[in-house]
């Protein structure tokens, strides 16, 4: 069974652990790891969620994400889910998020790569994932548009392709 740190409102962990399903009161928090690899043509790697998914399946998604298990830091995470989604290898120990978003029950980190990764060679799990491709900010938003792709806010999904360039939110 996955377990999961429970973290406070100021994202300090407490010592609690629970399981995946587990339902969360207002005060209990969890940390999740989101990965954006874009490529040098400025394009998004992008997942086709499986079928057998739980939440949003067959549809389009950032290149991948998942929760951090008791135990595990941020990169720790978002080195195992990139492996296990989609058997890349990278150190993400050094590297900060680029990007921490608050939700109801916890918090997102989300990371950028950029590499130039042949998606042919690319192999995934079914149960996770079904297709990989590049694609660019106009094609993503008409993906979300027609409800082809997981329903994040256009402004958002155009702030990270801002911020694949740079850190921060000053043009520099």
């Amino acid at each position: 069974m996955e377990m999961w740190d429970i973290y406070d409102g100021n994202r300090q962990k407490t010592n609690l652990k629970v399981e995946r399903d587990t339902e969360f009161t207002k005060d209990m928090f969890r940390l999740t790891v989101h990965i954006c690899i874009f490529n040098s043509k400025g394009e998004l790697l992008i997942q086709q969620r499986s079928a057998s998914k739980k939440n949003f399946p067959n549809v389009w998604d950032i290149t991948l994400g998942g929760n951090v298990q008791a135990g595990e830091t941020s990169q720790q995470a978002a080195e195992r889910e990139l492996n296990e989604e989609l058997f890349i290898k990278h150190d993400f120990g050094g590297d900060r998020p680029y990007l921490t978003v608050n939700f109801d029950n916890g918090f997102d980190d989300y990371y950028i790569l950029k590499e130039d990764i042949d998606i042919k060679t690319i192999k995934f799990f079914d149960n996770e994932v079904q297709a990989v491709r590049w694609a660019g900010l106009d094609e993503i938003l008409q993906l979300i548009k027609k409800g082809m792709f997981i329903n994040y806010y256009p402004s958002f999904i155009t702030a990270l392709f801002e911020m694949k360039k740079h850190r921060g939110v000053f043009n520099i």
